[in-house]
């Protein structure tokens, strides 16, 4: 009785104080950790040898990105492996900056992905690009790494199904 008391009592005040724009966005699942690479091949072979791991499905290309990705599962999570299709590429720049690659993003589950978009704009949150079709076949948005503390955070509407 008394928690829903005090969470009307919160969603009246955040409503006096910033109109009906809800402060209710949580932090969702994290999903994966984009990590950019020069050679998913090399990449592959270095988590096999140092963690005995192994990608979840063959690379695959999303030519609308311009990229070529492959999964690696973590107990928790994935490790999804970023390699530029061509000089292009948004991962082409970020590899000519770090020869070697390195962590690109982190991308975190949401229940929506338009009221994410909605919330976020509401908010300030510079996002990157529409809203489009990810790796895992679900719709994506970026948050600018400006507002994000330096962290690139991608976020997905949560699959239907495990992946």
């Amino acid at each position: 009785m008394f928690a829903s008391r005090l969470n009307s009592i919160i969603t009246a005040v955040e409503t006096l104080l910033w109109g009906e724009r809800s402060l209710s966005m949580t932090l969702g699942r994290l999903n994966h950790i984009g990590v950019a690479t020069p050679s998913i091949e090399r990449s592959l072979e270095r988590y096999r040898t140092l963690f005995d791991a192994h990608p979840s499905s063959p690379p695959f290309d999303l030519p609308a990105q311009g990229v070529r990705v492959c999964f690696v599962d973590a107990p928790n999570s994935q490790i999804e492996l970023i390699e530029p299709l061509g000089p292009g590429s948004p991962i082409a720049r970020f590899l000519e900056k770090n020869p070697e690659g390195g962590q690109h993003h982190v991308c975190f589950e949401v229940p929506d992905i338009a009221a994410a978009r909605s919330h976020f704009e509401g908010l300030g949150v510079r996002i990157l690009g529409p809203t489009r079709i990810g790796a895992h076949g679900t719709p994506i948005l970026f948050l600018h790494p400006g507002d994000m503390g330096g962290t690139l955070t991608e976020l997905m509407e949560r699959p239907q199904q495990a992946h």
